[in-house]
């Protein structure tokens, strides 16, 4: 099941070991991702080094084995739908994620921001709706 995985989703599963870690590491997905997906998620490296106590080096093979389950999209691949959807969702840094998400008919986007509910382009998937899909949820939520 192809699924756009959002920065904040990244984050928390570098943060904790958890439900969300669980989920991205889970091979029945296939995560994608627009190329600044890698930039947002290094400028919170002092964030996740105070969280985890992870050294340097710690975070950058953290970063490789979490980024290795993740496709990378290029800008050129999705750019062609920016400008068609900047009225959709109020934080302009989200749009590349619509845009992947159209581009690469993705199912869908994984992440837990509130605002994405308010646009009508893609489907916007949380941890428990992940579960589900998997077949892996704990109970009928």
């Amino acid at each position: 099941m192809r699924i756009v995985i959002d920065s904040n989703r990244v984050l928390a599963a570098m943060i904790k070991d958890s439900t969300t870690r669980e989920i991205l590491l889970d091979s029945f997905f296939a995560f994608i991702a627009p190329d600044f997906i890698l930039t947002e998620v290094r400028k919170q490296k002092e964030r996740v080094l105070q969280a985890t106590g992870l050294t340097e080096n710690g975070f950058g093979v953290f970063l490789k084995i979490i980024f290795d389950q993740i496709e990378i999209i290029p800008e050129r691949e999705y750019n062609e739908f920016i400008e068609s959807l900047q009225g959709d969702i109020h934080d302009s840094d989200d749009i590349a994620y619509l845009a992947c998400c159209l581009v690469s008919k993705a199912h869908g986007i994984w992440t837990h921001d509130p605002h994405f509910n308010d646009q009508q382009q893609v489907n916007v998937f949380t941890n428990i709706d992940m579960l589900r899909f998997s077949g892996k949820s704990r109970s009928n939520w």
